[in-house]
């Protein structure tokens, strides 16, 4: 499974992104597909995953209802749109995938993409 994030850049504090994230290879469905980030000098940390079916997880802490994760399966896409953004928003967001239930853990994704980076400027 190979999978490509576009969408990032630079953008303004208050302001908006779609993130976009292209599965290809994937001979299964019902694959879980999750978004990440890691911001310099920190850890890669949970932002949001959607099962097969649409149903979403996010991280409280790090999103506080600003992101929004969806998929359109047809075109084997998961989207982040990204609002409200802040300065500690910056850092390079990743899409990962994985087959069964979901998970916050990023151990637990087998598939990464190379990541996108999304700076905020104050």
């Amino acid at each position: 499974v190979q999978l490509v994030e576009s969408g990032g850049g630079l953008v303004q504090a208050g302001g908006s992104l779609r993130l976009s994230c292209v599965a290809s290879g994937c001979t299964r469905s019902n694959y879980v597909m999750g978004w990440f980030r890691q911001a310099p000098g920190k850890e890669r940390e949970f932002v949001a995953a959607i099962g097969w079916g649409g149903g979403a997880i996010y991280s409280p802490d790090s999103v506080q209802g600003r992101f929004t994760i969806s998929r359109d399966n047809a075109k084997n896409t998961v989207y982040l749109q990204v609002n409200s953004l802040k300065s500690e928003d910056t850092a390079v967001y990743y899409c990962a995938a994985k087959f069964g239930s979901d998970s916050t853990r990023p151990n637990e994704y087998d598939y990464w993409g190379q990541g996108t980076l999304v700076t905020v400027s104050s």
